[in-house]
């Protein structure tokens, strides 16, 4: 899929989800999609801001993922995209997504271009999450923080945009089964808040 297709998509989705807004409450995604609301935090959540990341590579568009270092106090050892909490030194969601990018793996700023937001989404741990939508320009070198990141990673946008690579699992929390979307990628698996937003990508980029 091209740059020019991929922002046209998000463009589209971004101004249906304006008309949505008008007098309503604006849809949130999260781990309660697949469940009941008792997944929800009370709140008040903590807004935080992650980069998705596209490659505008030769052979295709990829998606940059990090997994975390095992070590870590919260998803130790999980996929995830680079991002965190948004501070308030950070102007937009966009200036605090690339920000923690650049700190997580180096990557220049000035690579990346902003172009839509998929929607928030709502961890039951508590934060909001503005996802960014970024296309990447090669060449870039990474230099990833050796204590948040264990390794870099690319999977094919089109892996992405296939539905028949997402899978729903279930597991058991406080008592009850609890479904969520897994992508299986080599011996990366992705799952949780990472998948389902994966999933939203999918669903803006099929139009």
């Amino acid at each position: 899929m091209r740059r020019e297709a991929i922002i046209a998509r998000l463009r589209a989705s971004e101004s249906e989800e304006r008309r949505v807004r008008r007098g309503t409450e604006v849809r949130r995604r999260g781990d309660h999609d697949l469940n009941s609301d008792d997944m929800r935090h009370p709140g008040p959540l903590t807004p935080a801001a992650v980069l998705v990341p596209l490659v505008d590579r030769a052979r295709g568009m990829t998606v940059l993922l990090t997994e975390r270092t095992a070590h870590l106090n919260d998803h130790a050892g999980q996929v995830s995209f680079p991002g965190g909490r948004i501070e308030p030194a950070d102007a937009s969601p966009e200036a605090a997504a690339l920000r923690e990018t650049f700190e997580e793996i180096g990557l220049p700023p000035e690579r990346v271009e902003p172009v839509g937001r998929l929607d928030d989404y709502e961890t039951r741990t508590g934060f909001l999450v503005h996802p960014i939508v970024g296309i990447v320009t090669p060449p870039f070198s990474l230099k990833p923080d050796t204590h948040e990141v264990a390794e870099i990673f690319e999977v094919a946008l089109a892996t992405v945009l296939d539905p028949r690579n997402f899978r729903r699992e279930s597991r058991v929390f406080k008592g009850r089964e609890r479904l969520f979307y897994v992508l299986e990628h080599e011996k990366h698996y992705i799952w949780g808040a990472t998948a389902s937003m994966l999933v939203n990508l999918s669903q803006v980029l099929a139009g």
